[in-house]
């Protein structure tokens, strides 16, 4: 029995060993930004000469701001955001399939103690009393084995293809995780603006309520008309409006970022802090090195590798199956008797099968494979070419809204100094008091267009360190 066993477990890793891997290797589909330009065709407004070690972007990219409450709120979506954690968990189940389906290169072994009665019955058909059972023990233990050889790949292929879901689970847990990042930036300096309008607005009453006052007396002077007065109120009342217009979005950023960070919003409230930030440098390096910076077209390129994988494992079904099986173990009606030598039972040999008509099962299975991986493959190539044009976007937002900014500002000092002049103008009696609401209004108006540039520019930013992958690189995914 040993010998036997030893002969089987020999052949079968000689046959496990030895076996091929039928299907196509697997070739990166190209991709048509792959021979990429020196530069990219937007460029940062921000450049400036890098140091070597300003070259790429890091993995807390946010520190880039120098918004302290900001680091410490991205440190606790890290640490507490539950999407994340659903991802992180994800990423362990593909991991633990790669166990499940190495499994198969070796055998599976069992066994089944058994102790029981066996006592035929006397009125039974054809029953004889000579040979008759009145009752006796049976004890067995038994020892199951069984292996398929992996002669075509079949089994190397799945766990190939379970080690690339893997990786690519990986990616998106990383992608998601920067999406994530990304979101609460955005949602933290929405909010800085939000309090940015909410101090200029504060602002604006008071000056309209000092405008008020000051028509008032004159209308009870009897130096002007009564409109003046209620064109000043509805200045006023308009300007209240808008400022509590604005604590409903400041209200609704700060829920957004307490639930990014994993807390309820009742219990979570952030100082305020209207928005002085200006967008830092962000150094995009090249764009051949964005294939392997961006872990959502990293993740579309292991799902392409795998899909490759289903294409041989496919055509493994083609071949015959190769399996051995061993049955034995020790059976006697008596514990003393159980490991004599004669109550050794087994039954050993290899199984060769093979399927000559399935309907074209196959095939089919066969052609949905390619037509997979032909999926996959243009999956891929949109992705890349998807990450490209976000970046020139935001490079090219940034670009625009920085000329836009100057421009603004030169036009937000002419409307300040236009409302100065019209309302002296007023209080000496040359202009009436609907010139100086029309100034007041498109004084107001470019206040906040400043502070809106601004809000999109630091959008913009966040946008363009999102789309240049947040300082990863594929050669952090875990390798098996």
């Amino acid at each position: 029995m040993r010998r036997s066993v030893i002969a089987l477990a020999s052949a079968t890793l000689a046959v496990g060993l030895s076996g091929c891997m039928v299907g196509p290797k697997y070739v990166k589909p190209v991709v048509p930004m792959a021979q990429a330009p020196d530069a990219y065709k937007e460029t940062d407004p921000n450049w400036k000469p890098a140091n070597p070690a300003d070259t790429s972007l890091k993995g807390d990219w946010w520190t880039i701001f120098n918004e302290p409450e900001l680091t410490k709120l991205e440190v606790a979506c890290a640490a507490n955001n539950q999407s994340l954690k659903a991802a992180e968990a994800h990423y362990r189940e593909a991991r633990a399939q790669i166990g499940i389906n190495r499994a198969g290169l070796f055998p599976t072994i069992g066994a089944a103690p058994y102790v029981g009665g066996l006592r035929d019955s006397a009125t039974r058909p054809y029953f004889s009393a000579s040979s008759a059972n009145n009752g006796e023990a049976d004890i067995q233990l038994p020892l199951t084995l069984s292996y398929e050889a992996d002669l075509w790949g079949r089994i190397r292929r799945n766990i190939n293809a379970a080690k690339e879901e893997t990786q690519a689970s990986a990616a998106d847990l990383v992608n998601a995780q920067l999406s994530l990042q990304t979101t609460l930036a955005i949602d933290y300096f929405e909010l800085q603006s939000a309090d940015a309008t909410r101090k200029l607005l504060s602002d604006t009453v008071d000056d309209y309520r000092e405008a008020l006052r000051i028509t008032t007396n004159r209308f009870e002077g009897g130096v002007t008309a009564e409109s003046d007065v209620f064109q000043a109120k509805t200045q006023l009342q308009t300007a209240i409006v808008q400022l509590a217009d604005v604590a409903v979005q400041r209200a609704q950023y700060e829920h957004a970022i307490a639930v990014l960070i994993g807390q309820p919003p009742a219990s979570f409230s952030i100082p305020n802090t209207p928005l002085a930030t200006t967008p830092p440098y962000i150094p995009t390096g090249l764009p051949s090195e964005l294939l392997q910076r961006r872990p959502d077209i990293a993740a579309a390129e292991r799902r392409t590798n795998e899909a490759n994988e289903r294409i041989g494992i496919a055509r493994a079904a083609f071949f015959p199956t190769l399996s051995f099986s061993l049955a034995g173990g020790l059976e006697s009606t008596a514990a003393n008797t159980l490991f004599n030598s004669n109550s050794l039972v087994y039954a050993l040999g290899p199984t060769l099968s093979q399927t000559f008509f399935d309907a074209g099962r196959r095939r089919s299975i066969s052609e949905q494979a390619y037509a997979a991986f032909d999926e996959s493959s243009a999956n891929y190539r949109q992705t890349a070419l998807t990450a490209y044009q976000q970046v020139e976007d935001n490079l090219a937002v940034l670009r625009i809204l920085t000329d836009e900014a100057e421009q603004q500002h030169q036009a937000t000092d002419a409307a300040r100094g236009a409302q100065q002049i019209f309302n002296n103008r007023y209080v000496g009696g040359v202009d009436t008091y609907l010139q100086v609401v029309t100034a007041q209004t498109t004084a107001l108006a470019n206040e906040r267009n400043d502070i809106d540039i601004l809000r999109r520019r630091m959008d913009a930013s966040v946008l363009l360190i999102k789309a240049l992958g947040g300082g990863w690189n594929a050669n952090q995914l875990p390798q098996f």
